[in-house]
């Protein structure tokens, strides 16, 4: 028998005693981080192994896992899929298709949004705004919505509908210009919110002194909605140039929102104590085009620029309180990221997967590989020492770390 490498064996049982899925975009803090740990030892010796790939139809749609199962979302000849594999293996154990629209405006097409799973529950957004909910063991179909029918838009947006739902005690929030609260159970509507210009960021729940609201970044800007009716608490306006915001505003806590948008917008960090919203600092040291950054231990580390317009991209670093630069690399050009443990890993645009230590000084990557050929724009998910990654064209690979 051969013998693991003891890195290996450590970082199996490190990885084993944080294992947590990433049931929603974002992951399961909401802030596109996991708690689990990436390998710490020697990066020859500890090597990607392919655990199996699937192809899933064109889109951009990230992945979900819950209770061993993967779900995604792509478009195949107008028909969108919703897809459910097993983690261990890849065996399909359920899909659903409808028609769909691909809407390829400037790149592929297909969904953007990703499944929130819940209580035994998935519920998706198609790109043309038909929201289902579905049983998450056998893929019944319990209820279905359509958002252009319900809202007051007179046509889908320009970039289709992109938010994820989002799950907030016995609510379903939905973003279709107007912010939509349904019973998760049920799928009757709750509350609206006032309308505006819609945007393609998912909402997000945070606190302060205990109460919980809802941020969105909506095209028109930064708005605080009660989680109670949906009433308008506070709004700073918040516009790009291509009237575009496709970010989710990242908690801080004590009620700071980070908010990031590309086309040279840049960034602010926002306080709401309840009542009132306050601009702490607004700057162009992060520009967020479609990723978030991700928060650790006080620094925000993201892709700073627009994909394939203007100044080149930067992979950089900010402190968080200050907004202030502390560094930048543009070798890595366009990606994403999440974080896992203190770790960084990122997908480039072309495939690659890196992964280091996070540090305000600087990044270098431990280990990177090859892990996906084509445009990769969707941000990757971890979930119990298995990491998955998809390309535009709709090929899924599910990743772990073995040993020589």
């Amino acid at each position: 028998m051969k013998t693991l490498p003891f890195a290996f064996f450590l970082f199996c049982v490190a990885s084993f005693s944080q294992a947590e899925d990433w049931q929603n975009w974002l992951g399961p803090q909401h802030n596109g981080r996991s708690s689990e740990l990436l390998p710490q030892g020697d990066s020859q010796k500890i090597k990607p192994i392919v655990l199996w790939e699937a192809e899933v139809g064109i889109g951009f749609s990230s992945i979900s896992v819950a209770k061993n199962r993967v779900y995604t979302m792509g478009n195949s000849q107008g028909q969108e899929m919703l897809w459910c594999f097993s983690a261990q293996d890849g065996k399909l154990i359920w899909s659903d298709h409808y028609p769909a629209e691909l809407m390829p405006r400037m790149h592929e097409g297909g969904p953007g949004s990703t499944p929130s799973v819940h209580q035994n529950r998935v519920y998706t957004i198609s790109k043309d705004g038909q929201l289902h909910s579905y049983s998450a063991d056998q893929g019944k179909l319990l209820w279905h919505k359509n958002l252009m029918k319900i809202s007051d838009l007179k046509k889908v947006p320009e970039w289709g509908f992109a938010a994820s739902p989002v799950i907030y005690k016995n609510l379903l929030l939905v973003e279709a210009g107007a912010t939509f609260a349904f019973d998760k159970i049920s799928g009757a509507l709750i509350w609206k919110s006032d309308s505006f210009k819609p945007a393609y960021g998912s909402g997000q729940v945070f606190s302060v002194a205990g109460k919980d609201y809802l941020a969105t970044l909506k095209t028109d800007g930064l708005v605080i909605l009660s989680l109670t009716d949906g009433k308008t608490l506070a709004y700073a306006r918040w516009r790009t140039s291509f009237q575009t915001n496709a970010t989710t505003p990242l908690s801080l806590g004590d009620g700071k929102l980070f908010i990031s948008t590309g086309y040279d917008r840049g960034c602010a960090l926002f306080s709401f104590d309840g009542k009132d919203l306050q601009q702490d600092y607004e700057n162009k040291n992060m520009c967020n085009h479609m990723g978030n950054s991700v928060l650790i231990d006080g620094y925000l580390y993201g892709f700073d620029g627009t994909a394939h317009r203007g100044r080149p991209v930067e992979f950089t670093c900010i402190e968080a309180a200050t907004g202030k630069k502390q560094w930048q690399r543009q070798d890595l050009k366009y990606g994403s990221l999440i974080a896992v443990g203190k770790d960084l890993l990122i997908l480039t645009e072309t495939g690659k997967v890196l992964y280091g230590t996070a540090s305000p000084k600087s990044f270098t990557p431990r280990s990177q590989f090859d892990a996906l050929p084509g445009r990769c724009w969707t941000p990757p998910a971890y979930a119990n020492g298995k990491l998955y990654v998809r390309n535009a064209a709709g090929k899924l690979r599910a990743f772990s770390f073995g040993g020589e």
